[in-house]
Formats: C-alpha cells, structure tokens, sequence
C-alpha cells in the first residue's frame, strides 16, 4: 500500500525550519564548525522526512558525504576545468569532488 502524503501544512512547517537550519549554519560556522555541520544534517533529515526538495544552491552549499558546508578557500577548494567545462569543487574534510558543468 502506498503511503498518506503528509498535510500541506507540515511541509510548510518543514521547509522553514530547513532555512532557518542553514541559516544558523552559516552563522555558526566560524565559531563552532561541529555545530553547522550537525545544522546541516539535521535540514537534510527533515527534508527526507517530510519529502521537501531543497534548492539547488542549497544543494550546493553543503557536502553530501560529511554535511560540511563548502566555503571556498576554508573548507573547499574551487577550481575551472576549461578542457571539460566543469567548475571542480573538492571538499578539503573528505577528499570528496563534485563537478558542475558551465557554459561560456
């Protein structure tokens, strides 16, 4: 049997609580780098929970294998690749490399 969709009003609930997470994670995260990490993991099992998309720049703020958020120059390291088309972003806590194509 499939399951009930949960009520418009609890995915209302659930996508301001995601923004106010990443939120408080960009605030925190100079001062208590743990904290954001565990602000951004806890927006992510709320979105699972509740069946809310994130944006694509919040998809792209944070590293999917070890939720940390992506600051170039802190804890990411961005590069061009101009042979591929692709900005190269690499997670400098997991050696994680993610890859988004760009056009001229």
């Amino acid at each position: 049997m499939r399951r009930s969709q949960k009520p418009e009003w609890q995915t209302k609930i659930a996508e301001e609580r995601i923004e106010i997470l990443f939120s408080l994670a960009e605030k925190e995260f100079r001062k208590h780098p743990e904290r954001s990490r565990r602000y951004v993991e806890l927006a992510r099992k709320i979105g699972l929970r509740y069946n809310v998309r994130l944006s694509k720049d919040e998809k792209k703020k944070f590293c999917k294998k070890c939720n940390t958020l992506l600051k170039p120059g802190i804890t990411s390291q961005v590069r061009l690749d101009k042979s591929t088309k692709t900005i190269r972003i690499l997670c400098l806590n997991c050696k994680k490399v993610y890859r988004y194509p760009y056009k001229i």
